[in-house]
Order: C-alpha cells, then sequence, then structure tokens
C-alpha cells in the first residue's frame, strides 16, 4: 500500500512514537511505501525528527502545520498537505492528533483518497477548557469524522467520549491500544543498581516517579501535595520526574521554596529508548494527569515491574485496576494519591504483586507489532468495503 501519516508534531511524546513504530513497521514487515507529513517540532518537548530518519521511515516537514490556531499559518498547512497527497497519491491517509487530523482528513476527503483514518489519542476537549472553546473544537471534530472512514481510539473510554458528544457513530470506531516496544522494558530490571547509583539512590529511599511533560493538566502541582503529606512521615521517600516543559521553572520554585530540593529530582527530557534504565530506578510511578486518551507510561510501568497510582480519567481503568495492578483515585485528589503511596512504601509486597498481575495483562496488549497489524486490518477492510461499494 502507499500510505501517508499526517501528525502535527513530531515531539517526545506517546502519540508520535505510536505513530513512529507504525510507519515503520509498516515498511519492514509490510513493504508498504510510507510517507510521513509533520510540523516543525517547536516547544522544549524534544523530537523524534532524528529517529524517523535514522529509522528510514521517509519524512516531510510542513513548517505551518502547528498546533496553535493560526488562519495564515493553517491555509498554508492546507495548502501543503493538499500538494502532498496529490503528489504521493496514497491508497490510505492517517491523520494523528487535532490540528493535523482537521487539515489532512478535510485534503484527503477533498481528493478523494480511497481510505482516510484518524486516531483518537486524546480527546481534544475536555472539561478543563472554557465552554465555548470547547464547543468550538467538539464542532470541528464533528466535522472532520464526516470526511474520513474509521477512527482508532486508544482506549474504549475515547470512544465513550467522543460518541456521547456527538462527534461520529459508534460503529465508526475501533479501539487499538497503543503499542511499543515491550522487551526493553520487560528488561528493566537489569539496570536498576547502576542508574539507583547514578542518580544517588540508596537502596533504602523509596522512589517514586513520574514521567509526564512538565505542563498544565499533568498534574504536577498535585505530587508536590503529596511530596507535603509523605515527607514528613516518610523521611526515605524520594520523587524522580523525568520530562521537560513550559512549567519547568514553576516548578522548581516551588521546589526550591518548600526545602524539597533533595526529595524531589528533575532530569529533563529522557530519549525514549532509556525509558526502561529510568524505571528501573523507581519504585512505583504515579500519574495525576487531568486528560490522557491512555497514557503509555502506565503499561511501561507495570511492564517493567513498578506498581502505578494514577488519577481515574480517561483510559487508564483500561489498565490500572485497584487492588489488582496498581492504586485509581479520583482527579485532583491528591489526599487519596498520598494515602496510596503510603500503602505501597509500607507494603513492598503488595507493589510486587500489583506489577506482576500487570505485567501479565501488558505483555501482548501493548507491543507495537499487535498494534500495526490491527490497523494495517482497518486499512484493508476500508479499502474493501470501498471496492465493494
Amino acid at each position: 500500500m502507499r500510505i501517508l501519516h499526517i501528525i502535527t508534531r513530531l515531539i517526545l511524546g506517546g502519540a508520535q512514537e505510536n505513530t513512529l513504530l507504525t510507519c515503520e513497521d509498516l515498511i519492514r514487515t509490510y513493504g508498504d511505501d510510507v510517507l510521513l507529513v509533520t510540523g516543525p517540532p517547536l516547544g522544549p518537548e524534544g523530537s523524534l525528527l532524528e529517529r524517523a530518519r535514522a529509522g528510514e521511515v521517509p519524512t516531510v516537514v510542513v513548517p505551518s502545520l502547528r498546533r496553535a490556531i493560526n488562519p495564515v499559518h493553517d491555509i498554508r498547512a492546507y495548502r501543503a498537505i493538499f500538494r502532498i497527497i496529490r503528489e504521493f497519491r496514497p491508497d490510505v491517509v492517517h491523520t494523528h492528533s487535532a490540528k493535523a487530523g482537521i487539515l489532512g482528513r478535510a485534503a484527503a476527503w477533498r481528493q478523494h483518497v480511497p481510505a482516510i483514518v484518524h486516531t483518537v489519542h486524546g480527546a481534544p476537549f475536555h472539561p478543563y477548557q472554557p465552554r465555548l472553546a470547547r464547543l468550538f473544537i467538539a464542532a470541528c471534530e464533528r466535522w472532520a469524522a464526516r470526511r474520513c472512514h474509521r477512527l482508532i481510539s486508544v482506549a474504549d473510554a475515547m470512544t465513550e467520549l467522543l460518541v456521547s458528544a456527538g462527534v461520529a457513530p459508534r460503529e465508526k470506531f475501533v479501539t487499538i491500544y497503543s503499542g511499543m516496544e515491550v522487551e526493553p522494558f520487560l528488561q528493566a530490571g537489569e539496570h536498576r543498581h547502576r542508574m539507583r547509583e547514578q542518580l544517588g539512590y540508596s537502596e533504602t529511599h523509596f522512589v517514586v516517579g513520574t514521567i509526564a511533560r512538565l505542563f498544565h493538566l499533568k498534574g504536577h502541582e498535585d505530587i508536590l501535595r503529596a511530596a507535603g503529606y509523605l515527607i514528613p512521615r516518610f523521611p526515605q521517600v524520594r520523587f524522580l520526574w523525568v520530562g521537560d516543559g513550559l512549567l519547568r521553572a514553576r516548578l522548581e520554585r516551588q521546589i526550591r521554596q518548600a526545602g524539597w530540593s533533595s526529595y524531589v529530582r528533575l532530569v529533563g527530557l529522557v530519549p525514549p529508548e532509556k525509558l526502561p534504565e529510568y524505571l528501573a530506578a523507581m519504585d512505583a510511578v504515579v500519574h495525576p494527569s487531568l486528560r490522557e486518551g491512555l497514557a503509555r507510561v502506565l503499561p511501561q510501568a507495570l511492564l517493567a515491574g513498578k506498581p502505578v497510582v494514577s488519577y481515574d480519567v480517561d483510559g487508564a481503568r483500561e489498565v490500572v485496576q485497584t487492588g489488582e495492578t496498581g492504586f485509581l483515585v479520583p482527579a485532583r485528589d491528591w489526599v487519596g494519591m498520598a494515602h496510596a503511596i503510603a500503602q505501597l512504601i509500607e507494603t513492598p509486597a503488595l507493589g510486587s504483586q500489583f506489577a506482576e498481575r500487570g505485567r501479565r495483562l501488558c505483555m501482548e496488549r501493548f507491543s507495537h507489532e499487535r498494534m500495526t497489524a490491527q490497523i494495517r486490518k482497518v486499512y484493508e477492510d476500508v479499502l474493501k468495503n470501498r471496492q465493494d461499494q
């Protein structure tokens, strides 16, 4: 097949890793002719562009394709995408993220591309937006959904949310969990001693890790509130944050003012292939994000043998089952989060049981080979149905 993938930014992130792995698999396993179109990786979140090129994924950067709404940039990006589709002549256009999803589907539909597919990595509208912005974005998604043949959700929760918002009928959706390279996480344990020594942790420390952009709605402020409860009660607790973003300076200032610089460590951006090593240094992973599709760090942590504590949002409950693979607590309940972490500190065997059950659940479900096979089956089904019409 000739397959064109379009994503707004190829930064370090779950949607981007998902897309890049899909492109690599389609080329290597199926021999497909794949082209990846992306905007520039602007911002402090890092870039996967070099990995795409090293993996021999043909990539085109459209400078005007930006996340923020800007009529001038958006018109230019649409024209560039339209031109690329016309020249590449794909059998399939597969879009990702809100801006690329709307512009890409519009351009592909206008040119009668045989199969148009969009992946919902996370809902583009959410309760924390201003009401008018939320209504406008939902209306745009309804418009774009009529200009594609199938919608892929990375969690059943995404389908439920978009169906309830009237974006598209349920039969247009299929759930395909976001795949990853499973084996490095299964082998993470071999890095534990070296990484803890490198990071300055002894075996008496209990390291609570977080892997997320330092950005709004990611919940780092709630972790600091929980730290205020935990540090006086458990002097051995430490917090390890992996990621970077717009809020780094503000969060570092809060940590200094609280006198917790020796308790909370920020290591910044880490290449995806290094994440298993950092997970190895952790004793538990907390993910208090207020909106996600299905955060990749949850299965990654369980595969690495780490219990998880997560806010009960979107697709989290499809991986985290309270009392089975970790703890789910209501969104913004930092007290409940602190109590869950305290249980893991006080009962190490409990965390080991959670991680072992979670590892069995995630080993097959989240392999990238399985994901790509399911995605390619969607392409085949759409093309066959279109031919039969």
